[in-house]
């Protein structure tokens, strides 16, 4: 039958119960009952049971009983509403702390954090960290010095043993630019043996003794106080070249402190007084080679030099004065300095043949040099391999040439005349190899690629 009759008949019996006065439900059916009353009625008036099931899912949830409300939630409700002290007993390691993560939220949650455990290596294999600091400077003595300053900014460990004092015994910064921070942080090393000839050096700004033996700072531009200032703090300095540089007062006492001073190359330089250097070699009476050529230097200046050079110089450079080198100078010289094995007096205009009798005094003369000195004529030097019986070298550029030269050759066979053009007094790399990087017979470990 159609729904809509049965709705028809289904009012047609509801007007006629209520015309009888009969109550409204007794005899009709549930489907009736909803086509009939309205919503609200139906709520009211059904059990407790037919309203449940047609609740929507938040009203049973806040009417359930908490036994139903947990069987029914999630796995995830449940873990949110459990004690933190459950969920750190059930999923913590034994013997691990809780860790509290959620600083600075709202809602303070326990998050269990875990310290990943560093593998260790089994025997068998090799690790950096495990190798003794003995075996790994032992190691890096072997790197250059680019890769050991890049070595430095590894870790602290390997900073530390790549500053080691015993890396950076000796080093070459040979026409280094802006080398003023360089070399602050190189002294500071503990270097021993420094090389950095024809570099430039800004202001340096030392603090505390330095223990440079050795220094070639040769041709160098740097200016007076930063000199000042490194000469200062050396107290130890045995070779020293500071060839070609503007010295002061100030520089020359600073070195006459430095008393076991061998070796002193003070060629072509300038701008200190007579009785500075005459203090200075007064004090390191220890100075085996000198050269002192080409300075700025008037007739006080030399009688400094011959008359307070150390008794025991056997190398001696007095080239290039030449008209304030006397006769007078030379005897001085030779009577206090009875051990000279090289002796430069190039460039002496005012010497005579009457200079070459007065060197019979040097018993152990090797090496004389009188190039330039236009005065002493031919037929005096034929004599002086009587006159000095150990001579092997003779140079005398300027006053022999062509045939004469050959006549002379003949007349001393067992001397070695004009085959030295240089002077290496005291002087820090050989003159047949100014550019290999040695420093008086010593070459540098370390040592600046550009």
């Amino acid at each position: 039958m159609p729904l809509q009759d049965l709705s028809l008949q289904g009012a047609k019996r509801t007007h006629k119960r209520r015309a009888k006065g009969d109550g409204p439900d007794m005899e009709c059916t549930p489907t009736e009952l909803v086509l009939q009353r309205p919503p609200t009625e139906l709520v009211l008036q059904r059990p407790p049971t037919e309203l449940v099931l047609q609740r929507p899912p938040t009203e049973l949830v806040l009417q359930r009983s908490p036994t139903e409300l947990v069987l029914q939630r999630p796995p995830t409700e449940l873990v949110l509403q459990r004690h933190p002290t459950e969920l750190v007993l059930q999923r913590s390691p034994p013997l691990k702390h809780q860790r509290l993560s959620s600083k600075g939220k709202e809602n303070h949650e326990f998050v269990l954090a875990r310290r990943s455990r560093r593998k260790r290596p089994s025997p068998s294999e090799l690790s950096w960290d495990r190798l003794p600091d003995e075996l790994l400077l032992r190691i890096l003595f072997y790197v250059p010095l680019q890769d050991l300053l890049r070595t430095a900014t590894v870790c602290q460990r390997w900073r530390r043993l790549a500053l080691d004092e015993s890396l950076w015994h000796s080093v070459d910064l040979e026409g280094l630019t802006h080398m003023g921070p360089a070399l602050q942080q190189v002294l500071k090393t503990g270097v021993r043996l420094l090389r950095c000839p024809r570099s430039f050096v800004e202001e340096l700004q030392l603090t505390g003794p330095l223990q440079v033996v050795v220094m070639d700072l040769s041709s160098s531009i740097i200016p007076t106080s930063s000199l000042e200032s490194l000469i200062g703090h050396c107290r130890q300095l045995q070779y020293l070249s500071l060839e070609g540089l503007q010295l002061s007062d100030t520089i020359t006492s600073s070195l006459s402190q430095n008393t076991d001073l061998l070796q002193l190359n003070l060629s072509g330089c300038s701008g200190f007084s007579a009785p500075a250097l005459a203090a200075l070699l007064q004090s390191c009476c220890s100075i085996e080679q000198l050269n002192v050529a080409w300075c700025d230097f008037n007739n006080d200046h030399v009688k400094s030099v011959v008359g307070a050079v150390s008794a025991g110089v056997t190398h001696l450079n007095l080239s290039g004065y030449r008209e304030n080198l006397t006769l007078d100078d030379v005897k001085l010289l030779v009577s206090r300095c009875p051990r000279l094995q090289t002796l430069d007096l190039s460039d002496s205009t005012l010497l005579m043949a009457d200079s070459l009798p007065v060197l019979r005094q040097l018993k152990d003369l090797l090496h004389l040099s009188l190039s330039r000195c236009y005065h002493i004529h031919l037929a005096a030097l034929t004599d002086l391999d009587q006159t000095l019986p150990v001579l092997s070298l003779l140079d005398v550029f300027g006053i022999v040439s062509g045939s004469h030269l050959s006549s002379l050759k003949k007349e001393m066979p067992r001397v070695s005349i004009n085959a030295r053009p240089f002077s290496s007094v005291a002087r820090p790399s050989p003159a047949c190899r100014p550019g290999a990087g040695f420093l008086w017979n010593r070459k540098c470990r370390l040592r600046f690629q550009q």
